[in-house]
């Protein structure tokens, strides 16, 4: 966003300052369901105003910034979605941006940043989600179409060759999982989550019929048993939900649980020791701010302590083309 000399320009502040103006266009249509009801359609926006149950100007003025966003067009007073919002924000459609329910849920927490900076911890009250929205399935539905794509990466990026059996530590729709055996179908895997989380993980595994390949275990990983007997055991999006010591206990807990020879792996965002760079990851420390008890994002060092502390000291980085980073420790 700065020029190149670092020197911010008021123009450049004020545009800041102001875009979430823009997020929240964009959130208030994708929660009205306004691209979905324009689908292969021409509306007027009052007809529009008489689906979602709305006002009928507010709906208007609602839909004529989005075309000036350039999500909608807009011909002789009648309103249709552009290439882009058709093939992402329609409900049903094959590349459906469904995370995006997610995103809804984040302003309200985002909302509590100043409180959550003075306090130190989230801040924020969890609301019921919009038009009666299961946060827990659009959560893990937002994980999804993320993780589908970045573990066929993390796969290429994974030595399976002696690995048997997987844990997968709160592995949510079981992407990871599955992508894995993909890549080495005599693994099979265990997905440790919640036991609000287990049913919607079968519901993805059994849509790609791995369930004779895939078990569940449910509890909290932090308290309950893991078993024993895995070659290779995953942290993804994990360690950024606890506090320092709940890793130092948590990677312990996977040692324990983990052949000879066999393999820990956290990806996550590994900062500098600045925590400035990536930026995304600085970013992501605000978004564990205002919605965990004790999250953040972590240096290479602190990932390395804790495989140190648990007995680890073979430990190998590698960086992902998506941002977060693997961390790699080996039992010996």
């Amino acid at each position: 966003m700065a020029s190149t000399n670092d020197y911010l320009k008021p123009e450049e502040i004020r545009a800041l300052a102001s875009s979430f103006q823009r997020s929240r266009m964009l959130l208030t249509a994708f929660e009205l369901d306004i691209f979905t009801i324009l689908d292969k359609h021409m509306l007027h926006s009052k007809d529009v105003a008489e689906k979602i149950h709305a006002d009928e100007r507010a709906t208007d003025r609602l839909m004529n910034a989005l075309v000036a966003l350039g999500f909608l067009r807009k011909v002789k007073g009648k309103f249709y979605n552009t290439e882009g919002a058709s093939q992402f924000l329609v409900k049903g459609k094959s590349e459906f941006m469904g995370n995006l329910f997610h995103t809804i849920g984040l302003w309200s927490t985002w909302s509590s940043l100043t409180e959550s900076v003075k306090s130190g911890t989230s801040a924020a009250e969890r609301k019921p989600s919009p038009q009666g929205i299961n946060w827990l399935e659009s959560f893990i539905g937002a994980m999804h179409y993320r993780g589908v794509k970045e573990a066929k990466i993390t796969a290429l990026l994974l030595d399976f060759s002696s690995v048997k059996r997987i844990l997968d530590v709160g592995g949510g729709s079981g992407a990871f999982a599955m992508e894995f055996i993909k890549k080495n179908p005599n693994m099979t895997a265990v997905i440790f989550d919640l036991p609000d989380v287990i049913p919607i993980t079968n519901r993805y595994v059994e849509m790609e019929k791995m369930n004779d390949k895939i078990s569940f275990l449910s509890g909290d990983y932090l308290a309950d048993d893991f078993g024993t007997d895995y070659d290779l055991i995953f942290l993804s999006a994990i360690v950024h939900i606890n506090g320092l010591e709940e890793n130092n206990l948590l990677i312990k807990k996977c040692y324990d649980s983990l052949n000879n020879g066999g393999q820990i792996v956290i990806k996550d965002w590994v900062m500098n020791e600045d925590r400035t760079e990536p930026e995304s990851g600085a970013f992501f420390a605000l978004n564990m701010l205002v919605g965990t008890e004790n999250g953040d994002t972590y240096t290479e060092t602190e990932m390395r302590k804790w495989f140190a502390n648990a007995g680890i000291n073979k430990v190998e980085r590698k960086d992902t083309s998506f941002g977060s980073s693997l961390m790699i420790g080996y039992k010996e």
